[in-house]
């Protein structure tokens, strides 16, 4: 991670001075691990947005399959994870429900680009994520959060079910795991650098 460069334009480089910094979104569907995520990849003590599942909710938030789950992001996490001297990364957790879906263009705007968490137990639950950014061109990974007792599939499977297209990278990943978390930026980075055709650092 630590070979990845970009200049003040993003066109690679080493840059000298005040550290770039670049802003990811970590999207998914409701309770996929967005918070899990940044949290354990912030080196500084993230920002939430958590509030309390309430009777409130009890139509329109579907519990199924993360029945144990208690609280939910209401506008973002925030964190912040620093690459090199010349580069951070600043992580912006969105909302996974559709009523807070009104957010996301603010979120969006700027973003280098995102990773989608999937959560094969609600795997349906991505792709609102997947359509967004696939409509507005925004580079994105797909990582599969590998929570305990689910069934596990394997990366292709998961493609074909989610119909992504084939340079879309596809990662297993633990959201509560720093090093896990990092190899998936690592993709996104990488890739966000192929589509720009810019040389792509050795992993």
């Amino acid at each position: 991670m630590d070979s990845v460069r970009f200049d003040r334009a993003g066109t690679g480089g080493a840059g000298r001075g005040i550290p770039l910094a670049l802003k990811i979104l970590v999207a998914g569907g409701f309770g996929a691990g967005k918070t899990t995520l940044v949290s354990a990849l912030s080196e500084v003590r993230p920002l939430q947005t958590e509030e309390i599942l309430s009777g409130a909710g009890v139509a329109t938030d579907d519990l199924s399959g993360v029945e144990t789950k208690s609280t939910t992001t209401v506008a973002m996490d925030f964190g912040r994870i620093t690459i090199n001297e010349d580069l951070q990364l600043y992580l912006f957790g969105t909302p996974g429900q559709d009523r807070f879906w009104f957010l996301w263009d603010e979120l969006a705007f700027g973003a280098l680009g995102a990773v989608v968490l999937a959560d094969t137990r609600r795997l349906a639950d991505c792709f609102p994520s997947i359509d967004y950014f696939e409509q507005r061109g925004i580079p994105f990974v797909v990582g599969v959060n590998c929570f305990d007792g689910s069934r596990r599939f394997d990366l292709e499977t998961v493609r074909r079910a989610l119909d992504l297209d084939p340079d879309v990278p596809l990662v297993l990943c633990d959201a509560r795991d720093r090093q896990s978390g990092k190899l998936v930026l690592i993709s996104l980075v990488e890739h966000v650098a192929r589509q720009r055709g810019e040389p792509v650092p050795a992993a």
